[in-house]
């Protein structure tokens, strides 16, 4: 275990509320809730199975409103309907005496279920795009903003409601809130425009300050608002936002808001050692590297994309607070009490269908999940292939 000491170290949030690990259970979606949105019994075993994972655990992505539907089977935060749903799915995945979070997402325009629903999404700018299917996006006004944060505080009621320690606000991997700050799909000329960075930060700061509010007024004081984010854009030669404007929103975010980490995620293999594309003092560096020497201990921060072994782990480390994994998690729920049992080589990500059972899997999940395994690779082609068979079972 003195090998992987550093993993098991507990870290203290700058709200006091104390963690017992390094790990994180990372959002990921099982694509095992209603059609509707609502919390299974498939959903609550499958958490339970995993509540002695990480001491910081995350739910995938909950949508706040029908345009913001992700995953045809994620789970939904929209309403008091799902409040007794979302009361248990916290319940099971604390009952190890870890910390739970609710993740709040809104996709924007990539919300592939408002698209196949209505073919019709909202994103900042007015547009039309052509996966899956041709569809327009259409520019938000600023009573679509408002509601839309509106949105995002009502969440974090039921969060608050549901017994969550903290809801995450993602604002990363072309999220609606990225978008906004993003010059490649932002090309607004009102006061959430492209013209300056403090017009694009400003629809994150304003769904931010109207969670902060709610959780102040009705929230423990170590209620925990965490945020999630990818701290630079780029396609090939071409930045949308640098990784020295991503730093200035980080910083106005904290002069505004209690976050209590960040955690970086992005597309791709290996996230964790990605590197600065943007032209400057910082370019081929990694990403985390200049991220962490930035925020220098203000808060903590979590790395994520591509960990699945105590080795990466422990490199992540050197750039990071805290690790965070999602795949790996599916298959090897154990991951973290084997290296507390000093059994590290007993760690199998590999699995075999009469196991499925035993991992309380459900038996028809990660619909269209596997395609974003694949890119990550954090789990063996054939074991991805063993999932990918479940996606069949939905027609059950």
């Amino acid at each position: 275990m003195a090998q992987y000491e550093a993993l098991l170290k507990p870290i203290t949030l700058p709200n006091g509320q104390q963690l017992t690990n390094r790990f994180v259970l990372s959002p990921m979606t099982p694509n095992a809730a209603t059609g509707d949105g609502y919390v299974t019994q498939e959903e609550l075993d499958y958490a339970s199975r995993r509540s002695n994972t990480a001491a910081l655990q995350i739910t995938g992505g909950a949508y706040i409103e029908p345009y913001g539907q992700l995953f045809e089977y994620g789970i939904s935060a929209m309403d008091e309907s799902y409040l007794p749903g979302l009361t248990q799915l916290a319940k099971a995945m604390k009952q190890d005496g870890n910390t739970a979070i609710l993740q709040l997402a809104h996709p924007g325009r990539f919300s592939t279920q408002s698209i196949y629903k209505y073919e019709t999404v909202y994103g900042p700018s007015e547009m039309t795009l052509h996966s899956p299917i041709p569809h327009k996006v259409l520019s938000m006004s600023e009573e679509d903003i408002k509601q839309v944060i509106e949105r995002f505080k009502n969440a974090t009621a039921l969060a608050i409601d549901a017994g969550f320690d903290g809801v995450e606000i993602s604002a990363a991997q072309r999220l609606l809130i990225q978008t906004f700050f993003s010059t490649f799909s932002n090309q607004r000329t009102d006061q959430y425009g492209a013209d300056n960075l403090e017009n694009r930060a400003r629809f994150s700061l304003e769904v931010l300050e109207g969670v902060q509010e709610v959780i102040h007024d009705k929230a423990p004081e170590d209620f925990i608002l965490g945020f999630r984010a990818t701290p630079e854009e780029a396609r090939g030669s071409q930045i949308g936002y640098s990784i020295e404007e991503f730093n200035q929103w980080i910083d106005w975010i904290m002069e505004r808001v209690n976050i209590q980490y960040l955690a970086i995620a992005s597309w791709g293999r290996n996230i964790y050692k990605k590197t600065v594309r943007s032209p400057g003092k910082h370019q081929g560096r990694y990403l985390n590297d200049v991220v962490y020497e930035h925020l220098n201990g203000r808060i903590p921060l979590i790395a994520s994309g591509g960990i699945n072994t105590p080795d990466k782990a422990l490199e992540a480390l050197q750039y990071s607070d805290m690790v965070g994994m999602s795949s790996p998690f599916v298959t090897e729920p154990d991951f973290v009490q084997k290296l507390i049992e000093d059994r590290p080589q007993d760690i199998d990500l590999h699995v075999k269908p009469e196991e499925l059972q035993d991992l309380a899997i459900p038996h028809a999940a990660f619909k269209d999940i596997v395609q974003m395994m694949d890119y990550g690779e954090g789990l063996s082609k054939d074991t991805r292939d063993e999932l990918r068979k479940l996606e069949n079972n939905y027609d059950d």
